[in-house]
């Protein structure tokens, strides 16, 4: 893979895997004792504990669950690199969307080999609604699946 490539893919990556390990220590530190409240009615920062994956999914299932989610990561951070090897071109967007999966992937599968759970913190409400709290690895890979969605779908229209 060329230079560019694998920087491309590399730099969001790291930067990704290194801010949400960061934040999730600094969530575990300061928000034992509480919520904070960054936005009123809107954002707070609420330490939440996730066994399961994506809005609880699992979340209630013992003993197979958590080796189930560490081999789906494991399988997923090598597909990100399979996409990106086995591609023809590698085009900065791709090799940008495929860094932000993998960095995220890479974030919440070490907590769930240090933990056996994924740290959540960010907690968005607004008028009665609530999203479920997530991650910055979270909000990678959601970022980088629709930037890959896109890749792939415009190339199909060529």
């Amino acid at each position: 893979m060329e230079r560019r490539s694998l920087s491309l893919f590399l730099i969001p990556a790291v930067l990704v895997y290194f801010l949400d390990q960061f934040t999730k220590f600094w969530a575990l530190k300061t928000l034992a004792q509480g919520p904070m409240v960054i936005v009123p009615g809107l954002l707070d920062f609420t330490l939440v504990s996730n066994t399961g994956a994506a809005f609880g999914f699992l979340a209630g299932e013992e003993g197979w669950r958590h080796y189930f989610f560490v081999s789906v990561s494991i399988l997923a951070l090598g597909m990100m690199v399979w996409v990106l090897a086995s591609a023809e071109r590698r085009p900065a967007l791709l090799c940008l969307a495929t860094g932000l999966v993998f960095g995220g992937a890479l974030g919440n599968l070490t907590d769930r080999i240090r933990f056996h759970r994924v740290i959540d913190f960010i907690d968005v409400h607004w008028s009665g609604y609530h999203w479920p709290a997530f991650n910055v690895a979270d909000s990678a890979i959601t970022l980088g699946g629709c930037l890959l969605a896109y890749y792939f779908l415009s190339r199909s229209r060529i």
